[in-house]
């Protein structure tokens, strides 16, 4: 459906030219007329009386409009609505006149200027005929719209192949959290734990607490270097002939045998 409503800009352009045309000159006669003497009293140019404003500048741009929408629109039912503006203007073309007639005096346009056979052409050009050309185009475009010709079926069956062999792109989801919500009250924070520090709040300066220095390694000592053993880390000595074993100790409590006497 949507796909029948699209019709070519060609489709009105004829019509909507020449109501575009029919339209300045209705307004722009009623106007500028009076400098050649071909107008409705008062014969005085760009005299804006409500006569003239009701019944000839009015409706001429009611054909400006509907003609400038018709040349315009590539859819079938806003054209459509130009063409109904354009043929509402040309009839109040044809019917304002006689319609006048029951108004107020100063609200009625005054009669043509000049002879028998001017004051004819004035009404025909500026006011009847006028308004019977316009609603012949406006209706000449409004069933040229009315019909749904060969070229408009196939460029609504292209258009819908079109949409349906475009990719659909979908939109990513966000990730589903699915951790439980928390609706109690939310705990304090214990005292001796520090809250975070804000953007504003200096860091703590730490006070009384000597730089800790990275120990030293020690340096190998050199493969040569030898430490002498102390008695205690001495070898056990090897037991000689002369040594006695000293009666109630061990096989290892051996030492040299003195006699009394001896280191006195």
């Amino acid at each position: 459906m949507t796909g029948m409503l699209r019709v070519p800009r060609s489709r009105g352009a004829l019509s909507g030219v020449i109501l575009v045309l029919l339209g300045l000159w209705g307004g722009l006669a009623a106007l500028v007329g009076p400098y050649f003497h071909f107008a409705f009293t008062p014969d005085k140019a760009w005299s804006f009386t409500a006569g003239r404003v009701w019944l000839e500048i009015l409706p001429a741009c009611a054909l400006l409009v509907g003609g400038l929408i018709l040349l315009g629109s590539a859819n079938r039912a806003t054209a459509a609505i130009g063409a109904w503006i354009a043929a509402l203007g040309g009839a109040w073309f044809v019917v304002g006149g006689t319609l006048s007639t029951m108004w107020a005096a100063s609200d009625r346009l005054g009669v043509p200027v000049g002879g028998t056979t001017r004051q004819v052409v004035e009404q025909i050009a500026l006011l009847s005929g006028l308004g019977a050309v316009a609603v012949f185009f406006a209706a000449v475009a409004l069933g040229r719209l009315a019909v749904v010709g060969v070229k408009d079926a196939r460029l609504a069956e292209r258009e819908a192949a079109h949409a349906e062999e475009a990719p659909t792109v979908e939109t990513p989801r966000p990730a589903r959290d699915d951790r439980p919500a928390t609706t109690g009250p939310i705990p304090p924070a214990r005292e001796d734990r520090p809250g975070p520090i804000q953007a504003t709040q200096p860091l703590p300066r730490r006070t009384g607490r000597p730089p800790v220095t990275p120990p030293e390694q020690a340096a190998p000592r050199p493969a040569e270097q030898t430490v002498p053993h102390t008695r205690e880390q001495a070898a056990p000595r090897a037991p000689e002939p002369t040594d006695r074993r000293v009666a109630g100790g061990s096989a290892e409590d051996t030492g040299s045998f003195r006699r009394p006497g001896e280191g006195a």
